[in-house]
Order: C-alpha cells, then sequence, then structure tokens
C-alpha cells in the first residue's frame, strides 16, 4: 500500500517490551515483502502466531486445478459464466477461466462463510465483488465489502470472507506479482497525484480491530507451492490487539473511480485501475461519451499485439458488443484484431453517456483457456463479428 496506516494503542518504538495488563509480553510479529526491502507491518499478537499443534497436507491438496482445453487454436472467445453452479466455499470452490504463469483468473458463486481461515503464501489477491456483500476478517482487523468493491488481499496475510448475503458472485484474479497501483499515479513519495481517477480517501482499510482472546483449535489453510497444508492453531489467529505499517488488506470501489473522458474515443489506459509485473487490471464505469460533434463513442477496431485482452462484464450494457450480459467474459487473444460487432460504431454517434460497468485484464503474455471455461462456452461468439 502507498500509505501508511495504524489501529489499536501501540509502544512508543518499536521493538520495545509492550506488556499485557498482567505484565507478560505481548507477541510482536512483523510481516514484510521483498526480504526487508519492501512493504512491512508490525503486529502485537496476545498469543504467539507459532503455536501450531499440527501440520498437514490438506485434500485435496490442490482444489483449484489448472487444466489446460484441448483446442488451443487462436479464436475470439466468450464464457457465460453465470451458468456455473454455485459452490459453498470462496476459497475451495473457485472455477478457473483463464491462466498463465502471471495471473489465474477465477470466478465462484459461494454460498457460506469458510469454516477455516485462509493465508495464501504466494500470491497476491484481487477479489471484484460483482454480487454481495459482508465482511473480510482478518488480523488486521475487520473489513466491511460490497457489491462494486475491489478487496485487495496481499500474500502472506490471513483471512476469511464472512457472507452477509445469499448472492455472491466474485472474480478473483491471484497473481506471484505485487499488485499496486500505476505508476503515473503516483508521486516519487508514493501519494497519489491529482490526474489520478482515485485518491486516498476512496480507500478503505480494515477498521474494526476485534482482538479475539479465544484458545481452541482454529483451522487455518496456507497456499505454498500450489500446495494446501492444514494449520492446526491452539488460539484464535486475529488476536491482534495493535499494528501499523504500510502492509494491509483494503478495497477500492468501481464505483468510486473518476473516469476520464475527452472530446474524441480514450484509449484503454485511462481506465487502468492496478498493474502487476505482467499484466494491468482496468475498470470501465458509467461516463460521459465523447464530445466532438463527429466523434464515434464506441471504439475503434485495434490489434494489441502484445496483449491478450479479458473483458469481464459486470452488467449488459457495453457499447460495443451485443449478446454479452452480466457475467460474460470475452477473450480476444493477441493474434486478431477487435472491435464494435456490426452496427455498434454506428449506433453508439450521438451518444452522450455510458452506463457500462466491466472490468479488463491486458496480460502481456498469452493466456490459456481451462476445460472448466469450455463447459460455459458460447461457441457463437466468434462469428458475431459477421454482418446479418
Amino acid at each position: 500500500m502507498p500509505y501508511y496506516q495504524r489501529r489499536g494503542q501501540l509502544p512508543t518504538k518499536r521493538h520495545t517490551a509492550y506488556r499485557k495488563p498482567d505484565g507478560s509480553l505481548y507477541a510482536e510479529h512483523l510481516m514484510g515483502t521483498l526480504g526487508f526491502d519492501g512493504p512491512a507491518s508490525l503486529l502485537y499478537h496476545i498469543r504467539r502466531p507459532t503455536q501450531i499443534l499440527n501440520s498437514s497436507l490438506f485434500d485435496p491438496v490442490d482444489p483449484v486445478a489448472l487444466e489446460e482445453e484441448a483446442d488451443r487454436s487462436v479464436r475470439m472467445r466468450h464464457f457465460c459464466t453465470s451458468q456455473i453452479e454455485p459452490g459453498a466455499s470462496i476459497t475451495l470452490n473457485r472455477i478457473p477461466f483463464l491462466f498463465n504463469d502471471d495471473v489465474v483468473v477465477s470466478l465462484v458463486r459461494p454460498t457460506a462463510t469458510d469454516d477455516f481461515f485462509f493465508r495464501n503464501s504466494q500470491a497476491d489477491q484481487v477479489h471484484y465483488i460483482s454480487q454481495g456483500a459482508g465482511v473480510l476478517e482478518t488480523e488486521f482487523g475487520e473489513l466491511a465489502y460490497r457489491e462494486g468493491d475491489y478487496v485487495v488481499i496481499p500474500r502472506g496475510i490471513l483471512h476469511r470472507f464472512r457472507l452477509d448475503t445469499k448472492e455472491h458472485t466474485v472474480l478473483t484474479f491471484e497473481t506471484p506479482s505485487y499488485v499496486r497501483f500505476p505508476s503515473r499515479y503516483l508521486t516519487r513519495e508514493g501519494q497519489l497525484m491529482e490526474h489520478a481517477p482515485f485518491c486516498e480517501r476512496d480507500i478503505r482499510g480494515p477498521e474494526d480491530l476485534v482482538g479475539h482472546d479465544e484458545v481452541g483449535e482454529f483451522k487455518i489453510l496456507v497456499k505454498h507451492n500450489n500446495m494446501l497444508t492444514e494449520i492446526i492453531l491452539d488460539h484464535h489467529p486475529c488476536d491482534v490487539i495493535a499494528w501499523d505499517g504500510c502492509y494491509y488488506p483494503w478495497a477500492l470501489s468501481i464505483h468510486d473511480f473518476e473516469p476520464i473522458t475527452g472530446s474524441l474515443h480514450q484509449p484503454p489506459p485511462v481506465h487502468q485501475t492496478f498493474q502487476a509485473d505482467q499484466f494491468v487490471l482496468c475498470s470501465f464505469t458509467p461516463r460521459m461519451l465523447d464530445y466532438h460533434p463527429q466523434a464515434v463513442p464506441a471504439p475503434y477496431n485495434h490489434s494489441n499485439v502484445m496483449s491478450d485482452e479479458v473483458i469481464y462484464y459486470a452488467n449488459d450494457k457495453f457499447i460495443s458488443r451485443r449478446g454479452a450480459g452480466f457475467g460474460s467474459l470475452t477473450l480476444h487473444p493477441a493474434g486478431l484484431p477487435h472491435g464494435p460487432q456490426p452496427g455498434k460504431a454506428e449506433q453508439s454517434i450521438g451518444g452522450k453517456r455510458t452506463e457500462e460497468l466491466a472490468v479488463m485484464i491486458d496480460t502481456f503474455r498469452p493466456l490459456k483457456v481451462t476445460v472448466s471455461a469450455v463447459d460455459v462456452e458460447d461457441s457463437a461468439y466468434g462469428k458475431s463479428w459477421i454482418e446479418p
């Protein structure tokens, strides 16, 4: 995260004796990245986080297996994710659609709160909450989330989604690289600049620091080296009473993204929200359309010769598409040009505003399609550019 946060009552200096009311020490815990060169936070636990009763491989050891489809030909793809079956767990029942070495794109429709906590020690996670609301329980406190939120969980942070609504649809990006804001939005010191489409006030960190003082057996699933290990801790893992630093889970609503518009069509980089080492994430939000008297608001045909383009449609109002509804996921690979479908460019002329809502990922290395994605594919999509 680009800026410092603190919660609870902290001692004046780090790494000094911080005592409980009974005189014993709180357990100081540094959580950091890149050795000691990256963002970090310092947490104070009621009990030592090392008090592990048991550790064993979880069954199944890899519940989200990445199996590539047999037909690897380059073509336009449309996956109807709203057709996937609900799964109980937001962690164990994710359905992967696309992947490469840099990112896994999956979707899940969870129906229940997990009975365990989860720590992904190999990847940052960005969860786009397409439907639903609830609370993210973490060591850093509780973070309320709602429809339209990007919930960003840096690697290694223990958490659990507590579902407060029946309907949940979550799009997840899992990456071994560090998810961050685009560098062009930031000063050298890390502050978001005036031209950025959001500001620090839009970023929500954990608020309610509960500090559970409970003993018992608490299950934690740890993902490491593409395997799940079940850890049994002898106390509640969310027993932190104070913390400070720049490493924590946080949320940013797509509805707080302030779109950048112009007299003529603006390229996708103006919609960029996050960057990682080999991909970017963008937000298409309701906005005023181009205002030049001869403007064609629908995007022109284009070839991203160095990236695959994936769009998740959070509603059915995308101005350049027909047949794409809520939950549609399209893949336009680098080897093919793409653009508005027949009639959409003409139809957009004279338009004043669009209500579209979508999330886009552009990857700089080719994506693979999973067998699970093929199960809900609209096989006619590739021919939808042919004139009726």
